[in-house]
């Protein structure tokens, strides 16, 4: 990565934003962190914040880039004549910053038969269950899906099942999941580097906190998908990733959350599901500390990037019970 360029501006965009936005570049198909993404939320400019376009709106171009039928506000966006390439085409930038954002073309789908082909790094996405917390609440009416039932609260699961990267993918994707952070817990160390969970002397796992609606997806499902994501058999270890920072754990936050885990693994265990004893340890929830922002969301921004879990397993219905 360069080093920043254009002041204030620069120090708050990462090298290929600042590319995009700032010099009007482009950036690889299939290799963008939101080509790829299929949950519900909206896209705003990465340097203004400003809303521009809604997921209910984007479709699969097979372009390799994330691709919209339209903005959400079309006062958000401005629409000028691109000739850079020798030939003629509509270049889109936000309208309040003026960001390049990318190219809209004559070739989407019905109604508006436009497809705006926009640059992953000169968006943010906001996912449906952390846009009230963002300051885009207004514009949950999109999505009524994702809004936790009238009266409901918002419940918390933390689990650590080997690398967080595979784990958050898995999560992310069922319905009723709210929002995942992945980060370290169960140690000492106070505000511990990713660096210091790897040396294995911190006692922090590599963990995942879970928003969930409770109503649409209970804790104990929650649960059920996770021993059904990893081996709970393995002892300090996940696939390759060996030692005691990749342990399988549920970190309870409460009595009701211990005793339906430890109801769980009574079932699963004991000639239950598994054969082998189960490994998962029991720990009672402490400081959670968010682990650094390249590893959010990390899947998405790199589509083929390494994972120990099975992600087809999240679009398949649990066993009946």
């Amino acid at each position: 990565m360069g080093e920043p360029k254009g002041g204030d501006l620069g120090g708050r965009l990462t090298a290929e934003q600042y590319r995009v936005t700032q010099e009007c570049g482009t950036e690889p198909p299939f290799d963008n962190a939101y080509w790829n993404e299929h949950r519900e939320g909206v896209y705003v400019d990465v340097v203004s914040g400003v809303p521009l376009f809604s997921s209910t709106d984007k479709f699969d171009s097979g372009t390799g880039w994330p691709s919209f039928t339209k903005p959400i506000d079309p006062g958000n966006v401005v629409e000028s004549q691109d000739a850079s390439l020798g030939m003629i085409r509509t270049e889109v930038k936000s309208a309040q910053a003026l960001s390049h954002l990318g190219h809209v073309f004559p070739d989407g789908p019905g109604p508006s038969g436009q497809r705006y082909c926009i640059n992953s790094a000169a968006l943010r996405f906001v996912p449906a269950g952390e846009m009230e917390a963002a300051g885009y609440g207004r514009y949950l009416a999109l999505f009524p899906s994702s809004a936790p039932a009238a009266g409901t609260r918002a419940e918390t699961a933390v689990l650590a099942a080997g690398c967080f990267w595979g784990t958050e993918e898995y999560f992310r994707r069922l319905p009723g999941v709210l929002s995942t952070e992945v980060g370290y817990t169960g140690g000492t160390a106070p505000a511990p580097t990713y660096e210091d969970v790897c040396s294995g002397t911190t006692g922090h796992a590599e963990a995942l906190k879970i928003e969930f609606d409770p109503s649409r997806i209970s804790y104990r499902d929650i649960l059920r998908h996770f021993f059904r994501m990893h081996d709970p058999t393995q002892v300090d270890r996940q696939g390759p990733d060996m030692g005691a920072q990749y342990r399988s754990a549920i970190f309870y936050r409460d009595d009701a959350q211990r005793e339906t885990a430890a109801g769980l693994i009574a079932e699963l265990g004991g000639g239950g599901k598994y054969r082998e004893p189960i490994a998962t340890r029991l720990e009672k929830a402490g400081p959670f500390y968010p682990a650094e922002d390249y590893h959010q969301d990390y899947l998405r921004k790199h589509p083929g990037g390494y994972c120990h879990v099975n992600l087809g397993l999240a679009a398949q219905p649990l066993e009946p019970r």
